[in-house]
């Protein structure tokens, strides 16, 4: 029999933390209202399935949020805060706290395979270790054409098959 002690994990810590306090929230609803707010560059995608929600929570008759930008200094963090404390006051909570959290720091690691999926069919890679693939045709074939992208937390890269050019998340 396998004893839970004796499993490899699959996940970053700091991940499977961020999961299971979501999973064991006292609060479900607090996230399902979050799920609503996409991040503003990559809008197919939500803040928790871009690893940037770590945590919701009610705090007497507040509603405590944490988040942790992709980047230091990202400018979108402005806006997720503002989306998020939206959805929360359309829901009728009105005392909103937001802490960003620059620690642990945010990793590409925490990308799901199904937000990775949507940023492909979006037109935005996510890196897989070191590797890239484009996001038109799949091909693995890719060239940096410069490390800075559209944002700060992106590179810009072309396919060497197709030709087209393409962010990539850095890899961090």
């Amino acid at each position: 029999m396998t004893q839970v002690a004796d499993l490899i994990p699959l996940l970053p810590e700091e991940e499977m933390a961020r999961r299971l306090r979501r999973a064991n929230s006292p609060n479900p609803e607090l996230w399902d209202l979050l799920d609503a707010v996409m991040d503003p560059e990559i809008p197919v995608i939500t803040l928790y399935e871009l690893g940037v929600l770590q945590n919701v929570e009610l705090r007497g008759d507040s509603v405590y949020i944490v988040m942790t930008p992709t980047y230091i200094g990202c400018p979108a963090m402005t806006v997720m805060e503002e989306d998020a404390r939206a959805a929360l006051a359309q829901a009728g909570y009105l005392n909103v706290e937001v802490e960003t959290r620059l620690a642990p720091a945010w990793t590409t690691a925490w990308l799901t395979p199904e937000s990775r999926r949507k940023m492909a069919a979006y037109g935005v890679a996510a890196p897989d270790g070191d590797k890239a693939a484009c996001p038109q045709c799949g091909s693995e074939d890719v060239a940096v054409i410069s490390e800075f992208g559209s944002t700060a937390c992106k590179a810009l890269y072309r396919c060497k098959a197709c030709s087209e050019p393409f962010d990539v998340f850095k890899a961090i």
